[in-house]
């Protein structure tokens, strides 16, 4: 049975050089720059007013995740490969506006990543998250430190969409997403909250 008020937070990185100059960035294990730094910080007060019950904090194993989760003052209890960014494969490191150069119109929630993770990859990973996040769910609440698009994808699937529905949520560097439930319906509680400006 799910507990009163159980939640599941997302937590994206925060900034590092490539996520402010706009490149595709999954493999690439890149630090926070001090700006970054400065966000994850900013979080940790905002986490801690959440009250959390006795939360189960997952992380990405890329540095730019840990680190965040680490300044937000969460004790990962786990690294879990399936919070990975999805893969871009030949895509990465290349801006959006570079990716059209080669494939006009291309987004990554439309058009394929040569070399890269498949849509059907993504949402398999995403719903073996949730499914074990949702299992937790009856004793505590859960934190998932990842990235932009897999936890875009993640949002999509908790409400039961496509994955290529993450589109149409914004996420923000070292914002964070409530999730829970209305009536035993899978909700978006609060999204995108960002505690320190840009």
């Amino acid at each position: 049975m799910i507990a009163p008020n159980p939640r599941l937070v997302l937590l994206r990185h925060g900034e590092t050089a490539w996520s402010r100059s706009g490149q595709h960035t999954s493999r690439t294990d890149l630090p926070l720059t001090e700006t970054g730094e400065r966000q994850a910080n900013a979080v940790a007060p905002a986490l801690a007013a959440l009250g959390l019950r006795d939360p189960l904090v997952i992380s990405s194993p890329r540095l730019r995740a840990l680190r965040t989760a680490e300044l937000a003052g969460m004790r990962v209890e786990r690294q879990w490969d399936d919070l990975v960014e999805w893969g871009y494969g030949d895509y990465e490191g290349l801006t959006t506006e570079q990716i059209h150069e080669v494939a006009p119109h291309w987004t990554v929630w439309t058009h394929p990543c040569p070399n890269g993770e498949s849509t059907e990859s993504v949402q398999g990973r995403a719903d073996t998250v949730v499914h074990v996040a949702a299992a937790q769910l009856t004793e505590r609440d859960v934190v998932l430190f990842g990235h932009g698009h897999f936890s875009r994808a993640l949002i999509a699937r908790w409400l039961d969409l496509p994955v290529r529905d993450g589109r149409r949520f914004a996420f923000s560097p070292a914002s964070y997403t409530v999730l829970g439930f209305e009536r035993g319906i899978r909700q978006v509680v609060t999204h995108n909250t960002q505690v320190a400006k840009p």
